[in-house]
C-alpha cells in the first residue's frame, strides 16, 4: 500500500556540510508534520541526500527514508507512512491468533481507536482496488490522493472520527471557500464523507455527522470563437522559435523541471489544431503515439485514434478531416519517427513534464493575443480547446446527435448538456429554430 515517492533531482549528500554522526538527525531539519502527533517528523541525516521519516507507534519508533529531496513530498510520504502503520495495527488486532491477542493485551486493555487518517488509508486502499478492477479511473484516484494530502489529512488526519462535528465540517468548508470554487469545496467534502461513511461501516463510529450542503455553481471553461481560434493558430506559428520572455528561473518555476529550450516549439500550433479537430483532452494529447493513429481514406477521410482508456472510456476516436493534414505535417517534420514515439515533444520522456511545457507555451500564446480571459472574465487554458471542439460541432455540425458526439469525445451526454452546451444560445442556431419541414 505504501508507494515510494521518487524525486529525480540530483543533489550531493550532506556529508561535507554536517560533520557529525552519519545517521543522527540534523537538528535544524527536524520538522513535525502539521495536523499529526508531534512524534511524526521529517528530518535529514548526514548519510543521505533524502528526507527521513520517524514516528512513534505501538511503543516504539518507526523510521523510513522518504526517497525524495522534496520537503513537500516527504511530508506527504510521512502522512501515508503513519496512516499505514495504524491500518496495519488495526488489522493485527482483528487477527484471531491467541498470541497476538495476548501481546496486545499487555499494552492496553482495549484496542485503540482508529484516527481519521488511518481510516482514510483503508478507503484509499479500497479505491485503489477499484481502479485495478476497472471501476475507478487512474486519474480520479490521483485526484483523490492529492485532495487527501492537500487539505483533508492535514486538517482531520490526527482526529478521531467520533470527535468530528458538523460545526467542524462547516468551518472546514468556509476555509476552503476563501480560495476555491464551490465545485472544489464540494469535492473535498465528498472525500470527507466517504471516509466517515467507511468509519460507520467498520464500526469505528455509530453515525456520521451531517455534511454541509454546498450549492455548486457550474463554471464552464470558456470556449473560443472561430475567429479567436484562427488568432491563436496564427500567433503560435508567428512565435515559433522565439525565446519565451520570462527568465530561466521563472520558467523553471512554471514548468517544475529543467527544460533548456524555452523557445516556442512547432508542436504548439499542431497541438491547437489537433485538440480542436480531434476532441482530445490535454492529457490524452501528450500520450498520443504514432501507433495510436490510423489514417482512413475513403468516402470520408479522417484519423482513427485508438488511445489507452481514459475516464473509463476506451472506444476509438474519429477526427475531423483537417486532422489528417496536421498529422501529415508532423510526420514530415519527423520522418524517422517510430510507432512507439510520441507525436508531440517526443524528446521529453516525462509526459507530465511535456504537458507542463505545452500548457506554459499556450498561456504565452493567450497572453500574446489578449485572449487569456473570456468575455465574462473567466481564465482560459489548454482545456478550453476541447471545449471549443465540442461547441463547434454543436453549432456547425449538420444534424449531429449528442449521443454520437459524447461517445466520440469520450464523455457523457449529461456533461455536454451541463458544461459544453451551456454556452450555445438559440440565436447561434437561429436558422435551425426557424426552419420548417417541407411537405413530401
Amino acid at each position: 500500500m505504501l508507494t515510494q515517492i521518487t524525486n529525480y533531482a540530483i543533489d550531493a549528500a550532506n556529508d561535507q556540510l554536517h560533520k557529525r554522526e552519519r545517521t543522527v538527525p540534523i537538528a535544524n531539519t527536524i520538522t513535525a508534520v502539521a495536523g499529526y502527533p508531534n512524534k511524526l517528523v521529517v528530518f535529514k541525516i548526514a548519510a543521505s541526500k533524502f528526507w527521513q521519516v520517524r514516528c512513534w507507534v505501538d511503543g516504539r519508533f518507526h523510521r523510513r527514508s522518504a526517497k525524495t529531496t522534496s520537503f513537500k513530498l516527504a511530508e506527504r510520504f510521512a502522512r501515508w507512512f503513519y496512516e499505514s502503520l495504524l491500518a496495519k495495527r488495526h488489522i493485527s488486532q482483528l487477527e484471531p491468533s491467541a498470541a497476538i491477542a495476548t501481546k496486545t493485551s499487555r499494552k492496553t486493555n482495549e484496542p485503540q481507536e482508529l484516527t481519521f487518517g488511518a481510516i482514510a488509508a483503508q478507503v484509499y486502499a479500497n479505491e485503489h482496488a477499484r481502479m485495478e478492477r476497472g471501476e475507478f479511473g487512474a486519474g480520479s484516484l490521483r485526484m483523490f490522493r492529492n485532495r487527501l494530502d492537500a487539505y483533508v489529512l492535514p486538517h482531520f488526519g490526527a482526529m478521531l472520527p467520533s470527535a468530528i462535528t458538523y460545526q467542524m465540517l462547516q468551518e472546514f468548508a468556509q476555509t476552503l471557500s476563501i480560495k476555491h470554487t464551490t465545485t472544489t469545496v464540494s469535492n473535498y467534502l465528498i472525500i470527507v464523507r466517504k471516509v466517515l461513511v467507511h468509519a460507520v461501516r467498520i464500526g469505528a463510529i455509530e453515525q456520521a455527522p451531517d455534511i454541509p450542503k454546498i450549492k455548486v455553481k457550474s463554471a464552464s471553461r470558456g470556449a473560443f470563437t472561430p475567429t479567436e481560434y484562427w488568432q491563436l493558430l496564427r500567433a503560435a506559428r508567428a512565435l515559433r522559435g522565439v525565446q519565451h520572455p520570462a527568465s530561466k528561473k521563472e520558467m523553471r518555476k512554471r514548468i517544475k523541471q529543467a527544460y533548456n529550450d524555452h523557445r516556442m516549439p512547432p508542436e504548439m500550433a499542431w497541438s491547437i489544431s489537433l485538440m480542436v479537430n480531434c476532441f482530445l483532452r490535454p492529457g490524452d494529447l501528450t500520450k498520443l503515439k504514432h501507433r495510436h493513429v490510423e489514417v482512413i481514406r475513403g468516402k470520408n477521410t479522417y484519423l482513427r485514434l485508438t488511445l489507452p482508456e481514459t475516464k473509463l472510456h476506451s472506444a476509438p476516436i474519429v477526427t475531423l478531416r483537417p486532422a489528417v493534414r496536421i498529422y501529415e505535417q508532423i510526420c514530415k517534420h519527423r520522418p524517422d519517427a517510430k510507432p512507439n514515439d510520441y507525436l508531440l515533444l517526443p524528446d521529453l520522456k516525462n509526459r507530465t513534464h511535456a504537458l507542463a511545457v505545452l500548457s506554459t507555451m499556450f498561456n504565452w500564446v493567450l497572453e500574446h493575443t489578449g485572449l487569456k480571459l473570456n468575455p465574462h472574465g473567466h481564465p482560459r487554458s489548454l482545456y478550453s480547446l476541447r471545449h471549443s471542439a465540442i461547441t463547434f460541432r454543436l453549432l456547425y455540425g449538420q444534424g449531429i446527435d449528442l449521443i454520437t458526439l459524447a461517445r466520440n469525445a469520450r464523455t457523457s451526454v449529461e456533461v455536454i448538456n451541463n458544461h459544453y452546451a451551456s454556452t450555445v444560445t438559440g440565436e447561434q442556431n437561429i436558422a435551425m429554430l426557424q426552419s420548417r419541414r417541407t411537405n413530401t
